[in-house]
């Protein structure tokens, strides 16, 4: 398994490989760079059988900091960077595959490989060996967002709606939905040229894997399914839900779960069920200052208790410049058990801020009904009292809020029975 360097893709490869370690007799091997392996490493519980294998990577000879491989603190033009250097680990790879032959006396059963690895196809032809392409988000959001890579000069119009070319029955695309990463400014752009080529060559695997489920956004896997020509495309997901079944997943918590957790669980259980609002835009989003003054009013107008996880800085090195006393005691081992808000029942106070996320927004909001969004993109002026507002409407004791809870746990349901 290959997982791109980001932790929206390795976190899902980790989840997927869990869930193939408890099919007996498989042996399941997870290759990254040095510096992500030790983080793949964290992550596994003592009692596993999952290999982690280093490949070399010289990110400094592509204008990358000495210390960072991963998307995490990086800037959107050295995450540009990462990128194009990952195409480089093609020899590498291969070179792997051989010796990991060679060790267990035969080729790997399979090669999955992240999305943005699609190069790897062609080694795993080289060498003989089934591929499968894992794509960590939702079916729908991201036949969109191949459908935009891979027919970019197609869409470029003053319009503010427009159809796909490829893709025609998923609804009208809105300007605003286009981040400044799904905005052709110049034929030449890196990340586009990036894009298109790793997501042609997914169409030539041999299957895709997709970490969604029947019910969520079914028209996206009919594009894949269009796509692929009849090859399979499976869906496997939800992935990440999946792990809070795992036997040793619960036995790792209870013994991490000590009396030096008890004043996060405290203050958290201090609260009723369903009360508190956790806010974060993920790895790699961040908002500008004055969107982030308006958020913090409006959290503050809504007199609702929530915890706000802030991006680090562009630079700052989280395995050097951070520690965990910095945090609350338990509080890193209770928000794990919270990782997917779907899985848990939990509605969404939507705010996407690129790539793939306003699909997301938007399905789960008209199709789902589990989504409010307050705004859109890094340019929004949202303000504080509207923000303040749509908390109030989906935390509080509103019609709207029992509903999106209501839909919610259902959601919750069928991820469990998936």
């Amino acid at each position: 398994m290959f997982p791109f360097m980001a932790a929206g893709h390795l976190n899902p490869f980790m989840a997927l490989a869990r869930q193939l370690e408890r099919k007996e007799g498989y042996t399941v091997t997870i290759v990254n760079t040095p510096l992500n392996v030790p983080r793949l490493k964290s992550s596994l519980p003592s009692k596993t059988n999952i290999r982690l294998a280093e490949i070399p990577f010289q990110g400094t000879n592509y204008g990358l900091p000495p210390d960072l491989e991963n998307t995490d603190t990086l800037s959107h033009e050295l995450v540009i960077r990462l990128m194009e250097a990952s195409e480089n680990l093609e020899s590498p790879f291969k070179s792997l595959l051989i010796d990991i032959s060679k060790h267990d006396g035969c080729a790997p059963m399979c090669i999955i490989s992240d999305m943005f690895l699609g190069w790897t196809i062609k080694v795993a032809n080289e060498l003989g060996i089934y591929h499968a392409v894992f794509i960590a988000g939702a079916g729908y959001s991201m036949a969109i967002y191949f459908s935009l890579s891979l027919n970019v000069h197609q869409f470029q119009t003053d319009d503010q709606e427009f159809l796909l070319p490829d893709f025609p029955e998923a609804s009208k695309i809105q300007q605003s939905q286009l981040g400044n990463d799904l905005r052709l400014t110049d034929s030449n752009n890196a990340l586009w040229l990036f894009r298109t080529r790793q997501f042609s060559h997914c169409f030539c695997s041999d299957a895709i894997l997709l970490n969604t489920m029947e019910g969520l956004g079914d028209i996206g896997v009919q594009y894949f399914k269009r796509k692929m020509g009849g090859k399979p495309v499976w869906m496997i997901g939800p992935a990440c839900s999946s792990m809070k079944n795992d036997a040793y997943n619960q036995e790792e918590r209870s013994e991490k779960l000590s009396s030096k957790t008890e004043s996060c669980c405290e203050w958290l259980d201090l609260h009723p069920p369903a009360s508190i609002l956790y806010v974060s835009f993920g790895s790699y989003g961040t908002i500008l200052p004055s969107q982030m003054m308006e958020l913090a009013l409006g959290l503050e107008a809504s007199n609702k208790a929530f915890i706000w996880v802030i991006r680090p800085p562009f630079g700052f090195n989280p395995t050097e410049d951070f520690t965990v006393e910095w945090l609350p005691d338990g509080f890193k081992e209770r928000i794990r058990e919270k990782k997917s808000s779907l899985s848990q029942g939990v509605p969404i106070i939507g705010w996407p801020l690129g790539r793939e996320q306003c699909f997301n927004s938007q399905m789960l909001e008209n199709e789902v009904g589990v989504c409010v969004e307050v705004a859109r993109g890094v340019d929004s002026e949202t303000k504080h009292d509207e923000i303040a507002r749509v908390i109030k409407t989906v935390l509080g004791k509103t019609e709207k809020g029992e509903e999106m809870r209501r839909k919610a746990n259902q959601m919750k349901e069928k991820m469990e029975d998936a």
